[in-house]
């Protein structure tokens, strides 16, 4: 009895169900984005600002800060202000404070969003911690500062934007460089 052929069809079902779990994962981060756009939830900020940097005097619009921690994080982290009240078009900055209180070196990554979901796209940030991971020693203090522009094509109706960003602990998927100690020491690039 020849059992090749049971054999053949299962291993190339199986090596189907591979490349289709691989394309799975290449489409997760489109299918993401449409559904936030769809359903409205998880605000993303819109990418540079590349209009003209033309300030609105005549409209004024209230940004909001907001920051948590996810649940598995230890650092202290929050705006220096609650809000700020910008005119569309112009540079504004808001600082972020993270302190990590452990006795040894953490990595973090902060993951933003903006709501109302349909004013994401008109909230450029210029400079942002959010694009790359943070690494803090013990005890270490840092501000960060975000610079931000809303954009003056946003809808004349919306008045408030709110700015929510979690903190997520990722030390275990990105280590922290060990801080060497002297005159030598270099910190870890941020």
């Amino acid at each position: 009895m020849n059992n090749s052929k049971p054999i053949k069809r299962l291993v190339l079902r199986l090596l189907l169900l591979v490349v289709v779990m691989f394309a799975f994962g290449f489409a997760l981060v489109p299918i993401y984005d449409v559904m936030c756009r769809a359903f409205g939830i998880n605000g993303k900020t819109a990418g540079q600002y590349e209009g003209e940097q033309v300030v609105d005097p005549s409209r004024q619009v209230r940004v909001q800060f907001l920051s948590t921690n996810a649940i598995d994080m230890v650092w202290e982290f929050y705006p220096k202000g609650d809000q700020l009240v910008v005119n569309p078009g112009s540079v504004n900055e808001m600082v972020f404070v993270a302190y990590n209180p452990t006795d040894h070196p953490m990595s973090a990554q902060a993951v933003p969003s903006i709501s109302p979901a349909e004013a994401a796209q008109y909230f450029h940030k210029t400079e942002c911690f959010c694009f790359t991971q943070q690494v803090l020693q013990p005890g270490e203090r840092i501000e960060m500062p975000m610079r931000f522009i809303v954009d003056r094509a946003m809808p004349k109706d919306v008045k408030h934007l709110t700015l929510a960003y979690t903190l997520f602990d990722i030390t275990a998927r990105h280590p922290p460089v060990a801080a060497v100690v002297g005159k030598d020491a270099e910190r870890p690039v941020r």
